[in-house]
């Protein structure tokens, strides 16, 4: 049997475009440090060890995607200098980045456990990305969705 898919174009694939921008490892690592709190590029540089031409130009990528905007700050006697603010759409990004959160807990931690939880504020309960359909459905295993052509999908 054919797969339905063979039938549309991927030349406007919104996954490839946001692989793009995601796709580099220091990326979504720079990403991490953000939700985490780390704004300073010095401080982003030290926890990760990113090589500073590297993270530099993540940081400026993230910036000309509309996903990060820099931020002037000034410490007592020094230059002028800039943290990284996350944008709506940088803040969009979190749920993707729990669901790889949560897909490295369950198959990549050491034995003790996972290094870090994602935790509601409120209540501290562990935070779990679910699928949801727009009727409202939750927790939509994997294999209970499929694609679809969307508005924007063109023949092949």
């Amino acid at each position: 049997m054919r797969p339905q898919a063979l039938d549309w174009s991927v030349e406007n694939c919104t996954i490839a475009r946001a692989m793009a921008i995601l796709g580099e490892r220091w990326t979504v690592v720079v990403l991490r440090d953000i939700f985490a709190g780390i704004r300073r590029f010095d401080d982003m540089r030290q926890r990760s060890g990113i090589p500073r031409q590297v993270l530099a130009n993540r940081l400026a990528m993230l910036v000309d995607n509309g996903v990060l905007r820099r931020v002037p700050y000034r410490e007592p006697g020094a230059r002028p200098r800039h943290e990284y603010r996350l944008t709506e759409k940088g803040f969009d990004l979190y749920p993707v980045l729990a669901a790889v959160a949560e897909w490295g807990n369950r198959h990549l931690a050491d034995p003790e456990g996972p290094p870090v939880s994602i935790v509601h504020r409120d209540c501290g309960a562990e935070v779990r990305p679910v699928l949801r359909c727009a009727a409202g459905h939750d927790a939509l295993e994997p294999r209970e969705v499929a694609t679809a052509p969307g508005p924007g999908a063109r023949r092949r």
